[in-house]
């Protein structure tokens, strides 16, 4: 039954694959995409150095790179207990908040009187802003609970899953459903086989957004009461004291962290893509 549902889908037009065709011979190497942001990256860092060491003309909170980078070295121990605190935070957040947002979405999808009573909420969510609510959090749940901080990132990181799941479910054409419908396919075939693999893509593509969003969301939450501990925390109370290489040295563990969650929701979202139905 399920092969011959699977062969009832109709493939990609031999016109669609001509325009995978010319678009893929539009697209940069692959290696020129990654040699591309390390070039940047060291430009930067020359000009920066150049800035702060040879002219001497720039802030004094603004540290040689090099001294950013010994700080890194020398303190990082300490600087990988927090980055461990901040990457926990905003996994969490990003994990919560991705499977309610996919539930919701789901609910939605199916439902339309459900779509408009979740709609002025989501846009209520989205507009709330991480500084306004994160000390109001902090304060509900005590000083030394991390769940304030975790909720923020749940709230970043519902937003663009449920937008982006949400418009995933709906994608699948009219014409396929009743392919499958006509091929006595059950609920759970037609959303294996045509509404699962449609609305994946979307699904990645939320989560790369969300991950940032998080990581971003948690970080900040940190400024802003809760425990003593974290990214965020450590970067206010360096600067405050003066000692801004070591403050930019966690600025530098946020970055990594950031880069991790994002680095590894673009190569699932990449494979998603790849093996996905056109």
């Amino acid at each position: 039954m399920t092969d011959t549902v699977t062969a009832a889908l109709p493939g990609p037009s031999s016109a669609g694959r001509s325009a995978d065709a010319a678009s893929g011979e539009r697209r940069l190497p692959g290696w020129l995409r990654w040699v591309a942001p390390v070039v940047v990256g060291a430009l930067i860092v020359i000009v920066w150095w150049f800035w702060v060491d040879v002219l001497g003309t720039a802030p004094r909170m603004l540290p040689s790179p090099f001294a950013i980078l010994e700080e890194f070295v020398k303190r990082w121990p300490i600087i990988a207990q927090d980055m461990a605190i901040t990457a926990t935070n905003a996994l969490i957040g990003l994990v919560i908040g991705s499977l309610l947002a996919m539930l919701l979405a789901g609910l939605a999808a199916a439902a339309r009187p459900i779509d408009g009573m979740l709609a002025p909420l989501v846009a209520a969510l989205a507009v709330i802003p991480i500084v306004a609510i994160t000390p109001i959090l902090n304060t509900m749940f005590g000083a030394s609970s991390q769940f304030g901080r975790q909720a923020v990132a749940t709230i970043a990181a519902f937003i663009p899953v449920f937008v982006n799941v949400l418009r995933g479910l709906r994608q699948t054409r009219p014409v396929h459903r009743d392919v499958l419908r006509a091929s006595a396919a059950s609920g759970w075939q037609t959303f294996r086989l045509l509404t699962l693999p449609t609305a994946l893509p979307y699904l990645l593509t939320g989560l790369r957004i969300a991950s940032s969003l998080a990581v971003i969301a948690a970080l900040v939450a940190e400024y802003f009461g809760g425990p003593a501990d974290g990214i965020g925390t450590a970067i206010a109370t360096y600067a405050k004291s003066g000692r801004a290489a070591l403050a930019w040295a966690y600025v530098l563990g946020g970055i990594l962290i950031g880069l991790v969650f994002y680095l590894v929701t673009s190569l699932l979202e990449r494979l998603a893509t790849r093996r996905s139905p056109a």
